[in-house]
This record gives structure tokens, C-alpha cells and sequence, in this order.
């Protein structure tokens, strides 16, 4: 057994741990997570363990690998990924572990009777001679027959995690699984494992396909392909995609599959039969959908018909009267435009403002706030990005909430509080950054807003569309379903900025003022014929160039942002070239995941957690590289944070990010590679979205002809979506199921 005091080894193998259960200090029936005090074998004193298991008592026997950490809390334990669990073979442990609670109908006056009674045979006569546990005084046929039920249930809980684990499936997983199927979840695994991509959050196909090929499973097995068609539209929808022609998506997932198209064609029949995923048209072309999604796109279409048709939650309004009034009190003149959007705003129940930077939608927003919050509508604001929502808190004097945060996300299973059935509290809910709301949050948001509520929507239909599937923003706009405020008109204070100027000439297809300004500038354009120049220049712009001019900070200030992760001047090259260059000589550091992370570097975080309340695009600074405990912390908008070395693929470095990663975010100075080398990403909307994410500063670095081709190629990669055409319909024709959101997860 390795020494409990030392760390993980450097290459990241597990220690492994075996003891004596003294004590259950927490279990969650739930998730099955543990606290456990153990007397671990060889030494004196006990030794907290936390790990999942469904069941556990005190007086079993354990074996864990993992490692161990230094909770800030609760001070050292033992972090288990895998933890099992076998009988105890002593007396004492067999009294304590009856004793616990875990056979029902025995607690610690029949576990002493019991033991005394029989000693270390008492597990063989419940499970062979059940008839002579009436031989202890008290108990009678009914608890005998509850004793050997309940011994009977740990049996196979236990055969089960024995199996899962023999088969690659960590403990936690192991736990969700048994708490999916129960006393069939070995009967499941092994007739068909791709189900726990289907069934479970968080197990996904690749890891399904895993355990099926230990299983033996051939690759060509029809329940393979099945699941195999959902993994490629979940691909897809990595893509932005809703659903996808069904001949792109037989030949995407023969690809994915390595197997032939005419055994995808088969298996799709099946898939459609039984209703997991739905054909439908977009246009003339035949599409494939995930169910799932396909209803979220109804409800969406539906509910915003619906809405369109009802009656506002505030009486009739004078604009004439009230738009004066907010002037008088914000201090600020409207253009005829702004005073139309308000006008409108006032007499909708849902809406739609729209405009690039510069053009005035926070000013009209603050007056409809303004002039609806003297009528006492409970208003509710929201964002997509902690970023987003922190800017909106700041413009309007309300607290802004992150869309996950209004609808309380549960982080056990990462699905909503707020539902139809718990709906938000408002009369208005003002939606910022709406080009980053993809179909399935956007479902979560109508699903959750009261029938009697309004609808404000905000944002800026030229950027790039959500990260996510679909292009809401665009497609409820485009379908002139709700009433829409698009702001054209740039106001004469933004106007003298370079950066704003710039952003509507690249949006109207014009090429951006490249040329060298006379004077200082908040737009500057670097010219770098070839990537490796383009490379250096970038590097020395932000480390010396830009900090010794303008006085930003290298790090903490100034964000590169590139079209894409890959190429000599990608996101991934650079974050090595900056990091080496801004955070050279840090001793604290670790190397995991093809990635060094050092005490100072900024990261990013890649995935939504639930349970650390820090999502996708978040970026933060590590505050500190622990060896001896194996962790880091890292600050994000002042909450330090701690990643075990073991959940760092949850982090990138964040020096460089791509455009895609920075929607919703402001930087003060931001620095973008434009080369004909991210040829196929050069479009116009990608640079529009990069170079409106500067506040104080942009500066372009590459060829003339590459900024020429991104702003020529105005139309994006098509995404195939259902929801514009059921918008533009009647409400009717979209299909009225209503979708749990737990069904998106």
C-alpha cells in the first residue's frame, strides 16, 4: 500500500487505499457520495475517505485509488475515483456493520444477538439456513423474512459494482448506473450498454462505447449503429445544427462508426420507428432530428405565438407623457429611433431590439425600465455569461442574474428549478446578449416565464450566432412574428470611436480604415505577411508594445482572439508562445492534460459546473499551484476555486481564445490574428464579433487580404433548424408536447 501522506505521483497514477469503515459520517442516497472515517490498514489513526457508493456501512471492509488532497474545510482526505466494498470477516466488524443499519430489520440489539449467536458464520445462516435466524429470541418470520430480503439486495448491489468496475466504469458512474436501473443494471450493461448514453447524464457514446467493446460487442452490431446516430447528431449539434439531412447524417455517421452507409440507413428506420428521433422537412430537404430537440424547437415557435397574442402585465401607457418624463430623470435625449422603440416596447408583450455597438439599446432599455418600474412591474434581468450579466447589472442599476443562475440550476443533474410548474417571479424578463441563446436555453427561459409575463429581448443580431443549436435571435427576427427595433443610427459620442466606426463598416461589407491614424487611436491595424511574423508580432504587441503605450496589463487586460484553435497563429499555439513569454519562470506549476499550469497564468473554463457555479468561456487566474495537496486555485470575479490535478482537463489557458469563446465578454484591449491561413473561418461575422469585444482597444494583425476576404464573405455556415418556418407558420403547426428540460441535459 503506498504511504497515505504522499501526493499522486508525477505521473498521475492513483494511489490505492484499503481500511476498516469505523464510521459513516455523510452518505447521499441520492448521488452516493460519501464521507467515510477509516482505520487504514498499518496505521494508527483514522483517515477520512470521501468517494460514491450506494450503499455502505460501517464495520465493511474498503478498497480506494485515488488521491489525497487538502480540503481548505475539512483538511486532509482521501479523494476516491474507485471505491468497493466487500463484507467484513471479524466479529467486531460483522457487529458493527449489522449494527449500522444497512440490513433492514437489524439494529444494534439484534446485531449483538445475532453475533452471539452465531459469530463469523452469521452472513452464511441469513443467506443458506435462513430458518435458523428464528432461533434467536425476538425474531419472528416477518423480520426474518425482511433480514434475508435486505441481505439479498446488498448481494446484488454489491455483484453489481464489482461487475462495473471490472468492466472501466469509475464509482460515481458506477453509482448513477445502479441508480438508473437498479438490480438490472448488469442485465442492461450487457445487452445493451449504449442505453447509459440514452439514460444517463454525463455518460456519453464514446465512454458507452467503451465498456460495449470490453463487452465484446461487434462494431457492427445494430444497437452500436443506433446509438451511434444520436452521438453524430449530437455532433452536429456541436456544429450549431438542430437536426441534419438525413443523407448528410447516414454518411457522418458511417464515418463516425467506421461502418457501411446502407447498415446506418437500416438502423435509422429503427431509431424513427421507435421515436427517438424525428423526421421532418426544412424547405425541400428531409432532415433528422433528435427528439428531444426537435420539441424544444416547437415550444419555442409555440410559446412565442402565444405570447405575441396576450395581454400586457402593465396598464396602457402614455408614451407621449411618459418618454419626456424618463428624460427628464436619466438626464439623456432620445433620437426619433430610440423614442420609437420605447413607444413600441410599451404597447408589446414581447420584443425584439437589435443594433451593433454604439447604437443606443442600453439608453431605450434604461427608459423602458425607467417608466415600467413607476408602474410596479417586477422586473427580471439575465445573460447568457457572468461577464454579460456583471455589464447589464452596471448600465442599469438592477441586479442582472446569468440565465442558469435565474432558472437555479440543480447541480446534481444540471436541469432547472424554474419550470412551468415554478415559474419565475416578474412581470417582465429582459433577455441581454440573446445571440448567445441557444434553442435549449431559450426552451428553459419560455418554459419558466409566467403566462402573464412580457418578453424583452436584447441583443445584437450580426454577431455570430450561440455556441450552442440553433440561431434564435436570427431566426425569430427573421420570421417577423414580434416587433422588432433595429438600431442603425450611431450617436455622435460613439462615432469618434475607431473601434465602433470600424465594426459597422465590416457589418455593412465595407473594408475597415486600415491605414496608419494620425494620432492615437483606439483601432490599429499591424501588418504581418506570414504566420510565424504574425506570431512574433502578436507576442511582442501584447508582452512590451501595447502595455508600454497604453499602461494595459499584459495579462489581466489585454485577450488575444482568433478565428480558430489550430495553425501557427491559432489559439493553441499562441496561449504556449505568451505563456512562456508572460509567466516564464513560475516554480509553482504542474503539467497535465498537454497543458503546464502555473501559479499567475489565466485559464478558461471548457465546460459548465454545476456545482462550482463556473461555466463555459469563464475565464479566471491561478492564484496557486499546491503539490502537496494536488490541487490549484484559481480566482474567478473574486471566488477562489479548487481543481484537483485530476479535474484539469476542465481548464485551458486563457492568453488566446477563439472569437467563439469570447461572445458575451468585453476586454479592455483585444488583439486579432487575421491570416489567410484560418481561410475557412474568415467571415464576416466572426470578425465583426472579435472586434466589438474590445472596449478601449483593437488591433488587427495580418494580411489586407484576409481582413478582405472575412468581411466579403457575409453568409455563414447554413444551420439546419425547424424553428424559423414554424415561426413564421401558425402556432399550430408546430407540434404541442410539452419537453421537460431534464430531457435536454
Amino acid at each position: 500500500m503506498s504511504n497515505p501522506g504522499k501526493p499522486q505521483d508525477e505521473r498521475g497514477e492513483p494511489e490505492v487505499l484499503a481500511g476498516l469503515v469505523e464510521r459513516v459520517t455523510f452518505h447521499n442516497a441520492e448521488n452516493g457520495f460519501s464521507v467515510l472515517r477509516v482505520k487504514v490498514r498499518g496505521r494508527r489513526d483514522l483517515e477520512t475517505v470521501v468517494g460514491h457508493a450506494p450503499t455502505i456501512g460501517a464495520g465493511e471492509w474498503i478498497t480506494a485509488s485515488g488521491e489525497w488532497v487538502e480540503d481548505r474545510s475539512y483538511g486532509r482526505q482521501f479523494k476516491a475515483r474507485f471505491l468497493r466494498t466487500s463484507q467484513p470477516t471479524s466479529v467486531e466488524g460483522i457487529r458493527r456493520y449489522l449494527a449500522s443499519g444497512m440490513i433492514h430489520g437489524i439494529g444494534k440489539v439484534y446485531a449483538a444477538k445475532l453475533v452471539q449467536a452465531f459469530g463469523e458464520d452469521v452472513f452464511d445462516v441469513i443467506e443458506n439456513y435462513p430458518e435458523r435466524l428464528r432461533e434467536v429470541s425476538g425474531i419472528g418470520p416477518v423480520r426474518a423474512a425482511r433480514i434475508v430480503e435486505a441481505w439479498a439486495e446488498q448481494k446484488v448491489v454489491r455483484e453489481i459494482m464489482v461487475f462495473l468496475h471490472e468492466h472501466g466504469v469509475s464509482t460515481a458512474r458506477a453509482v448513477r448506473i445502479f441508480k438508473t436501473y437498479g438490480v438490472d443494471s448488469v442485465q442492461v450493461m450487457s445487452e445493451n450498454p449504449y442505453r447509459l448514453a440514452r439514460d444517463i447524464r454525463g455518460i456519453g457514446f464514446r465512454t458507452a462505447d467503451t465498456i460495449a467493446m470490453q463487452l465484446g460487442i461487434e462494431k457492427t452490431a445494430m444497437i452500436r449503429i443506433r446509438s451511434g446516430i444520436s452521438f453524430a447528431l449530437a455532433e452536429a449539434m456541436n456544429e450549431g445544427h438542430c437536426g441534419l439531412p438525413r443523407d448528410r447524417l447516414i454518411a457522418d455517421t458511417a464515418g463516425l462508426l467506421e461502418v457501411a452507409p446502407d447498415l446506418v440507413a437500416e438502423a435509422m428506420e429503427q431509431e424513427i420507428a421507435d421515436g427517438y428521433v424525428v423526421v421532418d422537412r426544412v424547405g425541400d430537404t428531409e432532415c433528422v432530428f433528435l427528439l428531444a430537440l426537435y420539441r424544444a424547437e416547437a415550444y419555442i415557435a409555440r410559446r412565442l405565438h402565444a405570447l405575441r397574442r396576450g395581454g400586457r402585465p402593465w396598464p396602457d401607457i402614455d408614451s407621449e407623457k411618459a418618454i419626456p418624463w424618463a428624460q427628464q430623470h436619466t438626464g439623456l435625449e432620445l433620437a426619433g429611433s430610440q423614442r420609437e422603440a420605447v413607444r413600441t416596447a410599451l404597447l408589446s408583450k414581447v420584443m425584439v431590439i437589435t443594433g451593433g455597438p454604439g447604437v443606443g439599446k442600453t439608453t431605450i432599455v434604461n427608459t423602458i425600465l425607467r417608466i415600467l418600474a413607476v408602474k410596479q412591474v417586477r422586473i427580471a434581468l439575465c445573460a447568457p455569461t457572468g461577464r454579460a450579466a456583471k455589464r447589464m447589472s452596471e448600465a442599469t442599476g438592477r441586479e442582472a442574474k446569468t440565465i442558469h443562475r435565474l432558472l437555479e440550476v440543480d447541480p446534481r443533474y444540471g436541469t432547472f428549478r424554474r419550470t412551468v410548474e415554478n415559474p419565475l417571479e416578474c412581470d417582465l424578463l429582459v433577455v441581454d446578449e440573446a445571440s448567445m441563446v441557444d434553442v435549449m436555453l431559450m426552451y428553459a427561459l419560455l418554459n419558466a416565464l409566467p403566462g402573464n409575463a412580457a418578453l424583452l429581448v436584447v441583443g445584437d443580431v450580426d454577431q455570430l450566432p450561440s455556441v450552442g443549436p440553433g440561431q434564435v435571435l436570427a431566426d425569430v427576427i427573421g420570421s417577423g412574428l414580434l416587433p422588432v427595433a433595429r438600431l442603425t443610427e450611431v450617436f455622435r459620442q460613439a462615432a469618434e470611436s475607431r473601434i465602433i466606426v470600424n465594426a459597422h463598416r465590416i457589418n455593412e461589407g465595407e473594408i475597415p480604415e486600415l491605414a496608419r491614424p494620425d494620432g492615437e487611436s483606439d483601432f490599429y491595424f499591424v501588418r504581418a505577411d506570414e504566420p510565424e511574423t504574425a506570431l512574433q508580432r502578436i507576442v511582442e504587441l501584447v508582452s512590451t508594445r501595447i502595455p508600454g503605450r497604453f499602461g494595459f496589463d499584459p495579462i489581466q487586460d489585454i485577450q488575444v482572439l482568433c478565428p480558430m484553435q489550430r495553425g501557427d497563429v491559432g489559439a493553441r499555439r499562441l496561449n504556449k508562445e505568451l505563456q512562456e513569454t508572460l509567466n516564464p519562470s513560475e516554480e509553482r506549476k504542474v503539467e497535465r492534460f498537454g497543458w503546464t499550469f502555473s501559479r499567475g497564468d489565466k485559464v478558461m473554463q471548457t465546460e459548465n459546473d454545476y456545482d462550482r457555479e463556473v461555466y463555459n468561456g469563464d475565464i479566471g487566474f491561478i492564484q496557486d499551484v499546491d503539490p502537496e495537496t494536488a490541487e490549484i486555485t484559481v480566482e474567478f470575479d473574486g471566488r477562489a476555486l479548487a481543481y484537483g490535478f485530476g479535474e484539469l482537463d476542465a481548464l485551458v489557458p486563457a492568453y488566446a481564445t477563439t472569437i467563439h469563446k469570447a461572445q458575451g465578454s468585453e476586454y479592455p484591449a483585444v488583439v486579432i490574428p487575421v491570416t489567410t491561413q484560418h481561410y475557412i473561418m474568415l467571415q464576416r461575422n466572426l470578425l465583426y464579433t472579435g472586434v466589438t469585444r474590445g472596449k478601449r482597444l483593437v488591433v488587427l494583425v495580418g494580411q489586407h487580404k484576409a481582413v478582405a476576404i472575412a468581411v466579403g464573405a457575409a453568409s455563414g455556415r447554413r444551420r439546419w433548424s425547424k424553428l424559423r418556418e414554424w415561426l413564421e407558420g401558425s402556432a399550430s403547426e408546430a407540434p404541442a408536447d410539452q419537453l421537460a428540460f431534464d430531457a435536454l441535459a
